[in-house]
């Protein structure tokens, strides 16, 4: 099921635009948050298929610049800036920035929203490619990279998940340790990670997508 975000300071239009939302499209999965930070930290923990931004947040007028350039370094998800500024002024800028697109508060409805807010989340489904690693450690089936098996034990199969949930940032030693159930310990880590590295580039030699963070832990990062 699809995931959004609304990322609106004004409670009512936040409603407002979820509800239209949750009626055109039952059983998506909406997030609402009202400050930059919220949404910084959202954007952090979450892989939204589309968001819905405005520009100016609280006492911050271009906050929502600030978060599209969080989002552009993160994922890229397509974002549809719906604010107050003047459009004849903002669509150029938000295009710029590698928004989808831009509504105008007070100029549009619920049927010119719903069209464009469906019309994103269409394409973005027909373009998302598919992700090469396949896993699924709870029912202890073998991952597939690019559709092929990896062999690798329960314990390094769970930690590849908790490498691969947190994709983009550092899962440090500690929280790997949660993890494993015996050899809790910095070298057994690195161990299973070595393991983790070798069963990929059995299939694929130049597997580069898990970095060594010094004296932290390591970092799963998507192929280029």
């Amino acid at each position: 099921m699809p995931r959004v975000a609304v990322i609106e300071d004004d409670l009512p239009t936040s409603n407002q635009l979820a509800g239209w939302i949750a009626a055109a499209r039952p059983g998506i999965v909406i997030d609402q948050w009202t400050t930059r930070d919220e949404a910084e930290q959202a954007i952090e923990r979450e892989r939204y298929d589309l968001i819905v931004l405005d520009i100016e947040l609280g006492r911050e007028r271009h906050a929502g610049v600030a978060i599209i350039n969080a989002i552009n370094k993160r994922h890229g998800t397509p974002v549809l800036v719906v604010s107050a500024m003047p459009a004849t002024i903002y669509r150029s800028i938000m295009k710029a920035l590698d928004a989808w697109d831009y509504l105008q508060k007070s100029t549009f409805d619920e049927g010119d929203f719903v069209e464009t807010f469906l019309d994103i989340l269409r394409s973005v489904k027909e373009h998302r490619p598919v992700e090469a690693l396949a896993m699924d450690p709870l029912r202890q089936r073998s991952p597939t990279w690019h559709g092929q098996r990896i062999n690798l034990p329960l314990t390094a199969q769970r930690i590849l998940a908790a490498l691969f949930a947190r994709r983009g940032q550092v899962v440090s030693y500690d929280e790997l340790f949660d993890v494993v159930k015996s050899g809790r310990n910095r070298d057994n880590i690195r161990k299973h990670v070595s393991t983790i590295r070798d069963a990929f580039r059995e299939i694929d030699p130049g597997f580069a997508c898990i970095e060594s963070v010094p004296m932290r832990g390591f970092r799963w990062t998507d192929p280029a």
